[in-house]
Formats: C-alpha cells, structure tokens, sequence
C-alpha cells in the first residue's frame, strides 16, 4: 500500500482521564472518562473521537460510491454510534453501528451505495473481522 497521509496524535496524562493533541494543534482535547464506564464525564473519550472519525471517513467514501452510482446524496447523514464493553479474554472490546440516512435515494439505492461504501471506507477495512459494524439505514 502506498502511504498518501499519515495522521500524527499523541496522548499524555492519566490515559483515559488525559490529554490528546496533533503535530499540527487543530485537534487539542482533554479526555475523562464517560459517565457510563463509572468516570466524571465532562470531557470527549476514545470511543466519541472514533465515532467522529468513522462517521466522517464513511460519510465520504458513501459519497465517492454514490456519484459512481448515480445516486443522489444531497442531504444525506451518517451516525457512527460506539460502544465499549468487556469480552471474553478479560479485556474490552468494540462494536459500531452505522445508520445512514440518503433522503433523496430509494431503499434498494441506499442499501446499494451503503454496502459498496463499507467496502471502500479505511475505518471500515480496518474494522472488518476485529469488531462487529452493524449497517442500518434510515429512511
């Protein structure tokens, strides 16, 4: 695979109760853990930032299939929704559901551009076989 942009984070604190930045500061945020994994909540947590990440990346690449497809996505909305919980091994896991709404597309339209979009999408490849995505789409 040819490299065309490579991101650059660092993170520094007490892990989930610390801090992450980019080489460039666009992205400076503390982190707390969420309410719901027993924290103070306040502050963003892995699992938003790669819900941000994974709906934005998915959003894009539904876009580059749908022009190919001929499908119109005026309009068109994806939520990333994470969830963090233990597993078997004694550690955590992820899961991820997707729910796309394209408002100007037909069901079949939809399904179609939002399965090839799963396909295409880095977050998505780099998701398969390691966490369960769930595909929903809205109409």
């Amino acid at each position: 695979m040819k490299i065309l942009y490579t991101a650059n984070a660092t993170a520094t604190g007490d892990g989930r109760n610390g801090h992450v930045s980019t080489d460039d500061n666009l992205l400076d945020l503390d982190l707390k853990m969420p309410v719901g994994l027993g924290g103070p909540g306040g502050a963003t947590n892995p699992e938003q930032l790669f819900a941000a990440g994974y709906a934005a990346c998915f959003h894009s690449a539904l876009k580059l299939v749908a022009r190919q497809q001929g499908v119109d996505v005026k309009d068109s909305i994806v939520q990333a929704h994470v969830g963090i919980g233990a597993n078997d091994a004694g550690g955590f896991g992820l899961e991820a559901t997707l729910e796309v709404t394209i408002p100007n597309a037909t069901h079949e339209q939809a399904t179609r551009a939002v399965e090839t979009a799963h396909q295409v999408c880095p977050y998505s490849n780099a998701t398969r076989g390691n966490i369960d995505v769930t595909l929903k789409i809205t109409d």
